[in-house]
């Protein structure tokens, strides 16, 4: 079991110091999970490095790469890599069972352009991501942290708004989703403080629900409840 550490912000992303934020923890895996480890982690999975990924041998294309952010279970992440086969997606997640169903399902589908880090997302970007090498960044439902006194552990501050806008390419798109009304506007406040970023929307800040953004059962129980989901979408000048 290894400690994962972050850096903690305060409200003007000013740093403050390192915080324990989990540890890449086993977890309790189903028995399918674990099987899926032991069948799709050498065709699936990526074992993390210090060094930058070369993605055209890792994938053995030079499509463009969506890199994912907290998959959670990954059923969407595998539904987007299996509508969009002309892209490469990588995804990250510290949580081994979500690692595994994702694994899972990608391997009954028989998905190959999906690899998948079980990881801390901040080191991957640090040390295995090359600068401007991403056409797309997706960071869905994080966790938003309601309570004021807890606003500065949301992932979303300008540090961490600086780095993406590092790995993407000219052009490329950060694209976020929370079905929190203050996260959402926690978000554009701070991508509006970052210079080299501009919100792509077509009217005002928010984009319509992207197609290629698969609806949860999760988000479709919270639309029969009136709940809404806010897209923003970023790209780099």
């Amino acid at each position: 079991m290894s400690e994962v550490t972050t850096a903690e912000f305060n409200e003007e992303g000013k740093y403050l110091r390192k915080v324990r934020s989990f540890v890449l923890r086993e977890g309790r895996l189903t028995k399918g999970q674990e099987q899926a480890f032991a069948d799709y982690w050498q065709s699936n999975g990526i074992d993390y490095t210090d060094k930058p990924v070369d993605f055209k041998a890792l994938f053995g294309n030079d499509n463009p790469v969506v890199l994912e952010i907290g998959f959670g279970m990954g059923a969407s992440l595998v539904e987007m890599a299996q509508a969009a086969p002309d892209k490469n997606f990588i995804g990250i997640e510290v949580h081994k069972p979500g690692v595994g169903a994702c694994l899972m399902a990608a391997g009954e589908a028989g998905v190959t352009n999906l690899k998948v880090y079980h990881h801390d997302a901040i080191e991957v970007l640090d040390n295995a991501i090359a600068d401007g090498s991403l056409d797309t960044v997706q960071l869905f439902f994080p966790d938003p942290w309601h309570k004021k006194r807890h606003h500065k552990r949301r992932i979303v501050q300008i540090p961490f708004a600086e780095k993406i806008l590092g790995k993407l390419k000219v052009g490329g798109v950060f694209h976020m989703a929370t079905d929190w009304e203050n996260y959402s506007e926690h978000m554009i406040e701070i991508m509006d403080q970052v210079a080299g970023y501009e919100n792509i929307a077509p009217e005002g800040k928010f984009m319509p629900r992207p197609e290629h953004r698969p609806l949860t059962k999760f988000e479709q129980r919270g639309h029969r409840l009136g709940h809404g989901v806010w897209d923003i979408m970023y790209a780099r000048k």
